[in-house]
């Protein structure tokens, strides 16, 4: 589904609260209760919300993201910016890594009139368009690939990339938990994407706002690895003290 401004600001509700109300829902944002449970039931649909016995709740597993078609709709037109945002900021002429991730996808898409990149990605949905720019080269990495993403993980991923040192990472993430810890799921997918920072100059976060104060298992990275944020929206307390001291460059979109 594309979910609309109203959804968004509904799921951003539901998550501040951990838990609402039809009724809640309805007098926060402004709307009939009628609206309310039509947007629910589509977001419950869409796996992007779970209802319970008088209210609803966003999935909240620290375990297992939700599926990659789920995450392709959720705020599309924030990632959208985005990606516009970051390809502003990336040189024609550079090297590059994409990890996996539906923001790093948008970024891909927003490269496409780039000239002399040289791309390497573990994210075959990246390879797909940007192998679309003439301009472009892009290197795959090898190993094993996730069906439900089209993600290269595993050792081989790392193994290969350990091979290069590019001027960019270009990174999405799972969740920006308070502690400035950056987490995601699969801790194959987190080995690759630590691989990845260790062998970029300079490291650039793609984040919405979806993504902070967002809980995951595993702990890719810190704050103090990362040298841009790009996001769609301010950050919200604590992070910006947390980015202030890491020396984050954030770019809202």
């Amino acid at each position: 589904m594309n979910t609309n401004p109203r959804q968004l600001l509904l799921l951003d509700e539901v998550r501040a609260r951990k838990s609402a109300t039809v009724e809640q829902l309805a007098e926060t944002l402004g709307v009939t209760l009628q609206t309310v449970r039509r947007d629910v039931q589509r977001l419950a649909e869409s796996g992007l919300l779970k209802r319970f016995h008088g209210g609803v709740r966003v999935p909240s597993s620290t375990v297992e993201n939700i599926a990659h078609t789920q995450r392709q709709a959720l705020n599309a037109e924030g990632k959208a910016r985005i990606a516009r945002a970051v390809a502003q900021e990336v040189p024609n002429g550079c090297s590059l890594i994409l990890n996996i991730g539906t923001t790093t996808e948008a970024i891909a898409q927003a490269l496409m009139h780039h000239r002399g990149l040289r791309v390497l990605t573990n994210n075959l949905n990246v390879a797909a368009v940007l192998s679309g720019n003439p301009d472009c080269e892009v290197i795959v990495a090898g190993g094993v690939v996730r069906t439900r993403d089209r993600g290269i993980v595993g050792e081989a991923a790392v193994d290969f990339i350990r091979q290069f040192r590019v001027d960019i990472a270009l990174i999405g993430i799972s969740g920006i938990e308070p502690d400035g810890t950056l987490r995601d799921y699969d801790l194959r997918e987190v080995k690759v994407a630590q691989t990845i920072i260790e062998h970029a100059r300079e490291v650039w976060l793609a984040a919405d706002h979806t993504k902070f104060n967002r809980p995951a298992m595993v702990q890719l990275a810190t704050l103090a690895q990362i040298d841009r944020l790009f996001t769609d929206a301010p950050p919200p307390e604590p992070f910006p003290a947390l980015l202030q001291e890491a020396g984050v460059q954030c770019t809202v979109a």
